[in-house]
């Protein structure tokens, strides 16, 4: 449908072109063919300039509207990518939630099934239990009844079942009634023979006479096994010289508030080791272990971090390690204090790993740069239904959100060639070197251990060999000083 403002350029065309050759006509005394002739020439220039304008300005408008229908196709193709994308997602849980919940509905079936099983196990146990003691059994031939012998494996005790009977039943033979418990002077035994009580003391003298030692395990990379990192591991040594492992007194130091001044000494050691070990290697790194509780406690926190910040040059190089455990629980002030210490630069790691579900952005958002998983959890095939990915793939999820993922524990070769097939980039653990002694400056970590017994000291277990030849005030000319010592002993 022709548009009115055309009707109307076309009508105002022809007034001109005839106005143009009467004013030729009646002025110039031009004749009327000529006059007509000029007319119809202004008339075809007008018509031509009119159409070339309205072409190129339709053109100017048809492009502009390929340009918006273009970009409105782009977003709507990346609106359809997005929701691809969160189908899949969706449909993934979906089925791993799936299988976890049969998976779970199969370990509940067989739960109910061998409950049954020992119900009815008690309840004929318990009926025969009745009928020879409404029989009257003799007290003086006990052994001819020997199924009233209390059973050990039993999930009720023989006595607590008869006492629940409605009617008083006789009394039992003196042979069957149950012994009293021995009692013990020292009910829970540690190792080297240590109760709770002596173990307190032993660690308190430690840490007033400054025996708290640390401990190197190197972190290769993998395949190359080259040393990246090392993990400080904390040993505490008794008044015999003897090594205490962690694992026999960490808990005891929560409990009675020791391990902040724990904390704090090998934090201090491990700087002291760390300026040593960038001497000669800038590129190296030092794990250093820090409890929940001295995350959370406000006056412990804020000696290491007043010390951590005189130290702020080394954050790229000092990781903090904590639990799964202290990340899973952060309240608000550990959160607050996590913070603090992520605004200094220092990274954070995350080691006592018990299960796959991680979740990179978060961990990533609070400053974890390392992830250390048991080898055996990695390899667990059981960990593919229970967790949201596969472990194969964890390594790069990881990497995406700037986590390397490191495999400890590791004990032997066909493990890892297994964890090469999962891209696991870092590996620790007793197949490349277990934890051992520094002695800088020819001496213990404290000054206390006697060279012999830093070298016969093997494994993560604190267990140590002393020789009684050794004494602390050996001739200097039989130790190692110095960057010598620590490379004799890493």
């Amino acid at each position: 449908m022709i548009r009115i403002s055309t009707i109307f350029i076309a009508i105002c065309m022809v007034l001109v072109a005839a106005s143009l050759g009467l004013v030729l006509y009646s002025v110039a005394g031009i004749s009327g063919t000529e006059s007509a002739i000029v007319a119809l020439t202004a008339l075809t220039f007008l018509i031509l300039y009119n159409a070339v304008s309205m072409r190129l300005r339709d053109r100017t408008d048809v492009g502009g509207q390929i340009a918006d229908l273009s970009r409105g196709t782009a977003d709507l193709a990346r609106q359809v990518a997005e929701f691809g994308r969160r189908l899949a997602a969706i449909e993934g849980r979906i089925a791993s939630s799936n299988s976890t919940n049969s998976d779970r509905i199969q370990s509940v079936v067989g739960e109910i099934n061998e409950l049954g099983g020992l119900v009815r196990q008690l309840a004929a146990t318990v009926s025969t239990h009745e009928d020879l003691l409404a029989g009257g059994a003799p007290a003086s031939a006990p052994a001819e009844k020997p199924d009233l012998k209390p059973d050990l494996d039993a999930p009720i005790d023989l006595i607590a079942t008869a006492d629940e009977r409605p009617a008083a039943p006789p009394p039992l033979p003196v042979a069957l009634r149950p012994a009293p418990p021995v009692q013990t002077a020292n009910p829970v035994q540690t190792a080297g023979g240590r109760n709770q009580t002596q173990l307190l003391a032993t660690l308190r003298n430690a840490i007033d006479e400054n025996r708290v030692d640390i401990f190197l395990q190197p972190m290769v990379t993998l395949p190359q096994r080259k040393v990246r990192f090392y993990e400080a591991v904390t040993r505490v040594r008794d008044e015999r010289e003897q090594l205490i492992a962690a694992e026999e007194f960490i808990s005891i130091a929560e409990a009675s508030g020791l391990i902040g001044r724990i904390d704090n000494m090998v934090m201090l050691r491990c700087v002291q080791v760390l300026r040593r070990l960038m001497v000669r290697n800038k590129d190296v790194g030092v794990f250093c272990n820090v409890a929940a509780s001295t995350l959370g406690n406000s006056t412990t926190f804020a000696q290491c971090l007043d010390f951590l910040e005189a130290n702020r040059a080394l954050a790229p190089s000092l990781v903090l390690e904590f639990k799964q455990s202290t990340f899973r629980g952060l309240g608000p002030v550990e959160t607050e204090n996590l913070a603090a210490l992520a605004q200094r630069g220092f990274r954070f790691s995350i080691d006592h790993v018990t299960d796959l579900r991680i979740e990179p952005r978060e961990l990533a958002d609070r400053g974890v740069r390392f992830i250390k998983v048991p080898a055996s959890l990695l390899l667990d095939p059981k960990q593919t239904s229970t967790s949201d990915i596969h472990p194969s793939d964890l390594s790069d999820l990881l990497g995406r959100f700037g986590i390397d993922l490191i495999a400890e524990r590791i004990e032997g070769e066909r493990a890892v060639v297994d964890l090469l097939d999962y891209d696991v980039r870092f590996g620790q653990g007793f197949l490349f070197a277990p934890p051992r002694p520094l002695r800088p400056e020819g001496a213990s970590a404290t000054g206390g251990a006697a060279p012999n017994q830093a070298q016969d000291i093997q494994g993560s277990n604190g267990s140590a060999s002393t020789n009684p030849g050794a004494t602390s005030g050996a001739a200097p000319s039989q130790r190692i000083t110095g960057n010598a010592a620590l490379a004799r002993r890493i």
